[in-house]
C-alpha cells in the first residue's frame, strides 16, 4: 500500500511521540513506533510499557489502510535533515519492507509485525474528568517541576499534586528542602477531587504541550488520560497519600525583606561560586534595608560576599540557605520584586511574588541549612 505525508508534520509528531521512550526498554518492540494508517491520517503510538503517547499526522494521499512498526531512531534520523515536502512511501505487508521516496532521494528499511506491540486498557467506566486550558496545565508545571524529588523511595513526592477544589486548583511539589504550591482562584471546577501527576508525565507536557488548547484530563484509581487537540497520552497514576503541604509552610513570619529579583539572581549566581560545592551552604543576612549574602569554603580558602538594597525595616536575623536551591526558587518566579518572609534561623523561609496575579497565589518554601557561626 501507498501514502503520502507532509515530511515535517511527521517529523514533529514523531519528535512529540519519542518523548515518551526510554533507552532501556523491557520489550524490544518498544524501540519502535507503531504506524496505524488509515481513515485519511497516520495514527502514531509510542510506549516505554506504561505511558502511551497517541498522535496523528492528515494524509495527502493513500490507496489502502495498514498497520506496522518502526524502529524510532531509524526513521527519525532518516528524516532529521530532510526540509518541507511530501514524503512518499511504499508498504509491503508481505515482505514487511517500507520504502520511503523525497524530492532528492530514497531509502528503504524493514518493518516489523504489529501484533507483538503491547496495547492501552481503557480506563474504567467510573472515572473523573478534569477540563483544563494548557495554559494552566503549563504554568503549574512549570512552577512545581523543579521541587519534586528525585529518589524513589518517596515515590509521591516524585510527581505533582493537583489538589481541586470547586472553587480553585492547586498545584503542589516538593522534595522535602523545598516546596512549590501555585494556586490559581480563576478557574471553577467545580468537584472535589485530587491526583499526583508522574515527574516524566509533566516533564513530557512541559516540552510539547502548546499553549492556547483546551485539555482534558480524565483518570480513575489507577491511569489517568491526557486529551490535547493533537495527542493522547495514557499513563499510571503515582500511587500514595501525599503529604500535608499546608501543614509546613509558617503562617506567623515577622521578618519581611522585599528585594528586586534581577538583582538577587546576579548576586546570587555569583556568589555560587564560592560557596562550599557539596553544601552551598550561603548566609543571609537582613538589617538597616540591606541583604548582605556570604558564601564561603573553608577546604579552599575562598570567601565572597554580596550587599543588596532592599526594604527591611525589622531586627537583624540571619539565616543559611542552599544558593543554588535559592537560584531555582527566583529564577521560576516571576515578577521584578521578591518577598522573603522568615520566622526565625530554624524554620522554613517563604518566597513570595511581590505582586501577584489576580486570581493566583505562587508560594515558594525554602528549608534552613545551619550556620556554622
Amino acid at each position: 500500500m501507498k501514502f503520502v505525508v507532509s515530511s515535517s508534520a511527521l517529523y514533529s509528531r514523531l519528535a512529540a511521540a519519542s518523548k515518551v521512550m526510554t533507552a532501556k526498554n523491557s520489550m524490544p518492540i518498544l524501540d519502535c513506533f507503531l504506524f496505524d494508517v488509515k481513515n485519511g491520517k497516520v495514527n502514531i503510538t509510542a510506549s516505554d510499557g506504561e505511558k502511551y503517547f497517541i498522535t496523528a499526522v492528515p494524509l495527502v494521499d493513500s490507496d489502502n489502510n495498514a498497520q506496522f512498526c518502526i524502529t524510532a531512531k531509524t526513521i527519525m534520523d532518516s528524516m532529521k535533515e530532510l526540509a518541507e515536502q511530501p514524503l512518499y512511501f511504499d508498504y509491503n505487508p508481505e515482505s514487511h519492507e517500507l520504502q520511503g521516496q523525497h524530492q532528492s532521494g530514497q531509502f528503504s528499511l524493514m518493518a516489523f509485525e504489529p501484533s507483538t506491540y503491547p496495547t492501552q486498557q481503557p480506563l474504567r467506566n467510573e472515572n473523573t474528568k478534569l477540563e483544563l486550558t494548557s495554559d494552566l496545565l503549563l504554568t503549574g508545571i512549570n512552577r512545581c517541576l523543579f521541587a519534586t524529588a528525585n529518589d524513589e523511595i518517596r515515590i509521591v513526592m516524585t510527581g505533582i499534586f493537583l489538589d481541586v477544589h470547586s472553587e480553585d486548583i492547586t498545584f503542589a511539589g516538593t522534595d522535602g528542602r523545598k516546596l512549590v504550591r501555585y494556586i490559581n482562584r480563576e478557574v471553577k471546577p467545580g468537584l472535589e477531587t485530587s491526583l499526583i501527576l508522574p515527574k516524566k508525565v509533566a516533564s513530557i507536557l512541559k516540552n510539547v504541550l502548546q499553549k492556547g488548547l483546551q485539555v482534558t484530563l480524565t483518570f480513575d484509581s489507577e491511569k489517568g488520560l491526557i486529551h490535547a487537540e493533537d495527542f493522547d497520552m495514557y499513563f499510571r497514576l503515582v500511587e500514595g497519600r501525599y503529604p500535608n503541604y499546608n501543614g509546613v509552610i509558617p503562617t506567623n513570619n515577622p521578618y519581611v525583606a522585599t528585594v528586586d529579583r534581577g538583582s538577587l539572581i546576579s548576586a546570587l549566581r555569583r556568589i555560587s561560586v564560592f560557596c562550599n560545592q557539596s553544601s552551598g551552604l550561603m548566609k543571609l543576612h537582613l538589617e538597616n534595608n540591606q541583604m548582605r549574602l556570604t558564601g564561603e569554603d573553608n577546604d579552599y580558602s575562598t570567601r565572597a560576599e554580596e550587599n543588596l538594597t532592599c526594604d527591611y525595616q525589622n531586627d537583624p536575623i540571619s539565616i543559611g540557605f542552599s544558593c543554588i536551591f535559592l537560584i531555582e526558587i527566583a529564577n521560576i518566579m516571576e515578577g521584578e520584586a521578591l518577598t522573603i518572609q522568615l520566622a526565625d534561623p530554624s524554620r522554613p523561609g517563604v518566597i513570595v511574588p511581590a505582586e501577584q496575579p489576580d486570581g493566583e497565589e505562587t508560594l515558594m518554601l525554602l528549608m534552613p541549612m545551619m550556620l556554622n557561626d
